[in-house]
């Protein structure tokens, strides 16, 4: 996928709030907040559908946020957002720190081990909450690898395409 069309899922819908149009979100952004600074917003509702919103604002409230997106006015209309995701643009993001990715841009990287064998390419990462967990995927198998640098994960190399791992290929 290019550039141009990645997207980053940063949280989704999950409900009404109140009777005016509000809306309950779940954000997985740091603050949690910041998801109203990265606009515009791809919302793909739980069938599939996609549009794309501008104008969303809100704040917290507890382990949630609540807030509003142009046209919803009334509960009903916010009721059946529920389940939306929330989407952005890969480019509307702030580049990561030194160190850190976004998961998107490792994902179809080059996967091999430090000794030069192929492991297959990034196929997706998750959060165990101990740490993350990157996928590697050949026509074979599947390996999950500790996402942990540089313990496991000795390099990334956007340039040549390649996550360098320290893992053993039999395992």
């Amino acid at each position: 996928m290019s550039e141009q069309g990645r997207r980053i899922l940063l949280g989704r819908v999950l409900g009404a709030f109140g009777l005016r149009g509000e809306l309950k979100f779940e954000s997985w952004t740091e603050p949690r907040a910041a998801i109203f600074r990265y606009q515009p917003w791809i919302l793909v509702d739980p069938a599939g559908g996609e549009r794309e919103l501008r104008g969303a604002k809100g704040r917290e409230s507890g382990k949630y946020l609540i807030g509003h997106l142009p046209e919803v006015t009334d509960r009903d209309a916010a009721e059946a957002l529920r389940g939306t995701e929330i989407h952005v643009p890969r480019e509307v993001l702030p580049p990561p720190k030194p160190g850190e990715y976004y998961w998107v841009d490792l994902e179809g990287l080059r996967v091999v081990t430090t000794d030069g064998v192929a492991l297959g390419t990034v196929s997706h990462l998750f959060s165990t909450g101990a740490n993350d967990v990157l996928v590697a995927r050949d026509d074979e198998r599947e390996r999950m690898i500790p996402f942990v640098q540089p313990q496991y994960v000795t390099a990334v190399d956007f340039d040549n395409g390649v996550v360098t791992v320290d893992w053993d290929s039999d395992f």
